[in-house]
């Protein structure tokens, strides 16, 4: 039997490499044509809140969703582990807020991660905003948690969570406690797996490995859907962001997509 030489085989190799990526470029091109024209220009904006101790890079797959829907979106990088909550509602949310508020007949839409909710709800508290749209929170401690009421004392959390963190609790000098009912459009999403063992036995019922499933609701939400999710991941979850964007245009959400998940 004659073997196949080195160059031919190297050759071999470089055309299928060549055919494979050429199949994929198509491809790739094709969906982001797609994706990019899949909705109207709208012109309501839609400002992202990512959560504690994170960046806005962990919004960003909602950011390209919400983007090639049509809506203006700004996606807000803050130090969420630098100020409380009060400072960042009033100062940091409030200028970017400024920065859109101007525009005749625009909707201003938020779509919030963890911390990022209570944020808005301090802010829609206290300030009046004529032009609000929707609000869609992820994985809020819209009751607090417990998480914080075990750890908040530790040097650990203190050093890693700033003051925000040491906000979120469930007593009575919480934020959260505080806020009231929303009287506001919101539809909360949360998750129900957590990959945390040890937190899950401190925190009560189905919970996300950060938030009980019911600390995240609040009275007089709109809607609410539980997810399989983490509360690390429930923001790059592609079905979320499917829940994200109906509620946004309809004001509820699909619960009908969510039982055949």
């Amino acid at each position: 039997m004659r073997l196949i030489g080195y160059p031919a085989l190297k050759e071999a190799a470089k055309t299928a490499f060549l055919i494979i990526f050429s199949l994929l470029f198509v491809s790739t091109q094709s969906f982001e044509h797609s994706h990019q024209n899949s909705g109207i220009d709208k012109g309501d904006y839609v400002i992202l809140l990512h959560g504690l101790t994170r960046s806005n890079r962990s919004m960003k797959k909602i950011e390209e969703s919400l983007s090639g829907y049509g809506y203006r979106v700004i996606n807000v990088d803050y130090p969420s582990t630098e100020h409380p909550i009060e400072y960042l509602a009033n100062n940091v949310l409030s200028d970017v807020i400024a920065r859109c508020s101007t525009s005749s007949g625009s909707k201003i839409n938020f779509v919030t991660h963890s911390l990022g909710g209570i944020i808005v709800r301090y802010y829609l508290k206290h300030h009046k905003l004529t032009n609000l749209g929707r609000v869609v929170m992820l994985s809020p401690p819209n009751k607090g948690s417990e998480l914080v009421d075990n750890l908040k004392d530790s040097y650990f959390f203190k050093k890693r969570h700033g003051p925000a963190g040491q906000q979120l609790g469930t007593d009575e000098r919480s934020v959260p406690h505080n806020l009231g009912p929303v009287d506001f459009d919101l539809g909360v999403i949360t998750g129900n797996i957590s990959f945390n063992l040890i937190s899950s036995v401190i925190l009560p019922g189905p919970d996300d490995g950060v938030v009980s499933v019911e600390s995240a609701k609040v009275e007089g939400m709109t809607d609410f859907i539980v997810m399989p999710s983490s509360h690390t991941f429930i923001m790059m979850s592609k079905n979320v962001i499917k829940q994200i964007i109906h509620f946004l245009e309809n004001g509820e959400f699909d619960h009908s997509e969510s039982r055949r998940i």
